[in-house]
């Protein structure tokens, strides 16, 4: 279900309490493991969190007024669930990882492309969540992204020569120092 809250604070007190408080546990697990500079705030009408516009300006590229999501936290209709598309999706190393890693808590792992779903906080082994979370960094994260976009780009080869620079990568440096700035503060 798609909140309309404008703050994290608005949508977790439109939760059910038991919802609300499995959902506050795993948000405080995130929250705790999650790299300098990215930031936390409303997204797609769930919690999100992502790297800001001041990181990196060009935002997400299909919505560029979004920006980079990173990770989401939801209450659905049947359940809960956890994004960690960053983390894991297009990562075999890093999916394995947590797979194994689920696995050795004896919990069910429910897991889509992109998002765990769980039904209740037991479900959920919180340390998994906070390793998977702590492992991508903002600098490496957007290095993945800036890479699968060009990846997945269908650019006319007339159209590109052989010295140009895609957008990204002539922001590369700019969104560098500014990441290295956030991660002093």
């Amino acid at each position: 279900m798609i909140s309309k809250a404008a703050t994290v604070a608005e949508y977790l007190s439109e939760l059910p309490e038991d919802r609300r408080k499995a959902i506050e546990a795993v948000r405080k697990v995130i929250r705790k493991n999650l790299g300098k500079g990215y930031e936390e705030g409303m997204q797609y009408g769930a919690i999100g969190y992502y790297v800001p516009h001041k990181l990196y300006p060009p935002g997400y590229h299909c919505d560029p007024k979004q920006p980079l999501a990173f990770a989401g936290l939801a209450s659905q209709k049947n359940y809960m669930s956890v994004g960690l598309m960053s983390c894991v999706y297009d990562h075999p190393e890093s999916e394995a990882l947590l797979r194994s890693e689920w696995a050795a808590t004896g919990k069910k792992l429910d897991m889509g492309k992109v998002c765990i779903r769980f039904k209740k906080l037991d479900d959920v082994p919180l340390e998994v969540i906070g390793r998977a979370v702590a492992r991508v960094p903002v600098a490496q994260f957007i290095e993945f992204y800036e890479a699968a976009i060009q990846k997945n780009r269908r650019q006319p080869a007339a159209k590109v020569s052989a010295g140009a620079k895609s957008a990204p990568a002539k922001n590369k440096a700019a969104v560098r120092k500014k990441v290295r700035a956030a991660g002093k503060k």
